[in-house]
């Protein structure tokens, strides 16, 4: 038996940038509804969403959080996410499990560019999308200035349902617009509130606002614009209809006011989520697709096969690997079996658990619009769609920001080398914008992640739930070398022992090439000076030379190296003799072409408030960057320049420090250009005195 039937559900997914209050929204939700005993603070410690312990010790989300209440017989689940960026994929994620996105947007800081991404985000899923503007409460608090962000750079009409009574110290609670009643609340956190007349002082706003919103939902449907024309008052019920159709088209963007931490403003927004936020069936579904593009139709229905998708999986320290999973359709009960669609594997299914928080409770049977857990799936991974057949059909995933920091680590000891990589396979498992990898050419353990915060969560954790100890530090940039000149060299090798001796002779031509086009062997050999078989060897023996130039030791690249001449000996000369022939060659050659450094230059894309703009660019030049250009973006700039990677190693604190934490920045590689010769120099010394120390 489900708890509760696809038309009683509602499913939420909490959305915005780090600090507005969501996860204590969340609680006074839970709170209010009875749903926990206590109103959860995150500051306290005593949140029942924030229960991992580095968020117990960074006071703030780092993981999506589960849980549900019922409120006047409906059923809510939510999900909280994350709203820090380096936690990105927690939120692109969720937008896979729920049908509405609540937006909490801060009345002291308003809308900041995570926000808008989400946004976005949110609108291409199809989520149904409304907003709880918080902290009215705090000093510098603005609820119109919120409201002229909203409008500008979600580009969309706020429609306000709420109203503030006052602001920071004065607030006091809010005003129903439809109703036109005032909801005055105590300020302990109880929620308990009276309801009386509206204070006369806003009740102008108030006649203004009304009639605003009811034009809004008027324009919803043709009969309610035609019936509000000709002057007649629409009912209440007429309203309501016309709320809920507008939400689901995205004709507009419910507003509620309060504060989550006084727990204050939140009952009218939990009437209006149960009765006009959107149900499992009223969701614009997504669709199955196969590898030849033809897609496949989902119908939120129970009777029809069973698609879920894994959109979280967690480590549980009793029950394991947990695969956190929205169902879209069909139905699913414990002891059972599916099929894993994306890794063509088939699944069997134990137990079936609702998460509340960290609490896990049992359940019978899932359907359409359920989120659940279920643990010890042995192939599933976060973003894998499950059906009930063996169907070539599966769900798209999220697609995820590229990691803009990379740190090297190393283990601590040896038992920790062999723990690593395994260990950070099941990390990378839980969240897909993590990356490690081995350096080729520097022959690092590279950890990549959004920023410093992200990495040093991912090691935190690998010390605590699998006990490698590793240590991090700058990586080395992966320079590289070439040549700018010319020149023609004879590479000889010819030893003699008490057998057959060794012969090797090739001259080669050794010419630069044009930035970004690599390695190029040109075979020139005529008349059989150097016979066919011995050719490769000589450029294997190049490009083993080409592996370590000598400036600095590091690879070099955009050169062409022709053989055009040599000398064998019938009985002396073998593969090997050449292959020697040719590196000896090449190395004179890069000592005779005026070798220079390369280094990797990035596109770096920074998003900033207009007020920190002239500290960036600063910082940036400071950086030998090059500025591209600059957008603006509500009331933030964007701003495009190459930078090397060498100066942007450890941007992303220096980022966070000048603006605040308000800015954001993204990188990718774009060419190679030639180090400055006082860089080189030192970079040249410092290589030096390091061969000279070993």
């Amino acid at each position: 038996m489900r708890r509760y039937q696809t038309d009683n559900l509602r499913d939420i997914l909490l959305l915005s940038q780090s600090g507005t209050g969501k996860t204590s929204l969340a609680e006074a939700l839970l709170f209010n509804a009875k749903a926990t005993t206590r109103l959860g603070k995150v500051l306290e410690g005593n949140s029942v969403l924030d229960f991992e312990p580095e968020e117990l010790k960074r006071q703030s989300s780092i993981f999506s959080a589960l849980h549900n209440y019922k409120w006047k017989n409906t059923g809510v689940s939510f999900v909280d996410t994350p709203g820090d960026s380096n936690f990105a994929s927690e939120a692109l994620l969720g937008l896979k499990s729920c049908d509405n996105a609540l937006f909490v947007i801060d009345a002291i800081d308003s809308v900041k560019p995570v926000s808008e991404n989400l946004w976005r985000k949110a609108s291409d899923e199809g989520l149904a999308r409304l907003c709880f503007i918080n902290k009215m409460d705090r000093e510098r608090a603005d609820f119109d200035q919120v409201l002229e962000d909203i409008a500008e750079i979600f580009e969309i009409k706020p429609l306000i349902l709420t109203l503030p009574i006052g602001a920071e110290d004065s607030f006091s609670g809010v005003v129903d617009v439809l109703n036109k009643k005032a909801y005055v609340y105590e300020k302990d956190g109880s929620g308990k509130f009276t309801i009386g007349e509206v204070p006369a002082d806003i009740q102008d706003r108030l006649e203004e606002v009304y009639s605003s919103v009811v034009e809004d939902l008027a324009e919803v449907d043709d009969t309610l614009m035609e019936k509000y024309l000709e002057g007649e008052e629409l009912s209440q019920d007429e309203l309501a209809s016309a709320l809920s159709t507008g939400l689901s088209k995205g004709l507009f963007l419910p507003v509620f006011s309060g504060s989550a931490l006084l727990n204050m403003g939140v009952h009218p927004l939990m009437d209006f989520i149960n009765s006009s936020c959107i149900n499992p069936k009223q969701r614009k579904m997504p669709v199955l697709k196969n590898k030849a593009g033809q897609t496949k139709e989902i119908r939120p229905e129970e009777d029809e096969i069973f698609c879920g998708y894994v959109f979280k999986t967690m480590s549980d320290p009793y029950t394991g690997s947990l695969s956190i999973i929205r169902c879209l359709s069909g139905t699913l009960s414990p002891d059972s079996s599916m099929v894993n669609a994306s890794r063509k594997a088939k699944e069997r299914i134990g137990s079936i658990f609702l998460l509340e928080g960290k609490a896990q409770k049992p359940l019978e049977l899932v359907g359409p619009g359920d989120i659940f857990a279920i643990a010890k799936l042995k192939e599933t991974k976060t973003g894998d769609t499950l059906l009930s057949e063996s169907l070539d059909f599966t769900l798209s995933s999220p697609t995820f920001p590229e990691p803009i920091m990379n740190m090297a680590v190393t283990p601590k000891s040896k038992a920790d080398v062999e723990k690593l990589l395994p260990a950070f396979q099941k990390l990378m498992d839980e969240d897909p914008v993590l990356k490690v990898f081995r350096d080729d050419q520097t022959g690092e353990f590279i950890l990549s992640g959004m920023g410093q915060l992200h990495i040093e969560i991912a090691v935190d954790r690998l010390k605590r739930r699998f006990g490698v100890e590793v240590e991090l530090k700058t990586p080395r940039v992966p320079y590289k070398e070439t040549i700018t000149t010319s020149a023609k060299v004879q590479g000889k090798h010819k030893k003699q022992t008490g057998g057959h001796g060794q012969f090797g002779d090739a001259w080669i031509e050794v010419e630069p090439l044009e930035r970004g086009k690599g390695f190029e062997f040109v075979n020139s050999i005529v008349g059989g000076v150097i016979p066919k078989t011995y050719i490769p060897a000589v450029e294997k023996g190049v490009i083993e030379a080409m592996a370590s130039g000598p400036l600095s030791g590091n690879p070099v690249v955009d050169v062409r190296v022709t053989l055009y001449f040599g000398s064998y000996h019938e009985v002396d000369s073998s593969e090997m003799a050449f292959k020697i022939a040719g590196s000896l060659a090449m190395k004179k050659a890069l000592d005779e072409c005026k070798p220079i450094m390369l280094e990797p230059i990035m596109e770096i894309t920074v998003v900033v408030p207009e007020e920190c703009m002239g500290d960036v660019m600063g910082d940036l030049n400071s950086r030998r960057a090059k500025i591209e250009g600059m957008n603006a973006r509500g009331k933030y700039q964007e701003l495009k320049a190459q930078v090397p990677l060498a100066e942007v190693l450890t941007y992303a604190p220096v980022l966070t420090s000048i603006t605040s934490g308000r800015g954001t920045f993204s990188l990718s590689f774009s060419h190679l250009d030639p180090v400055p010769y006082a860089i080189q120099e030192k970079i040249v010394e410092e290589v030096k005195a390091a061969k000279d120390a070993k």
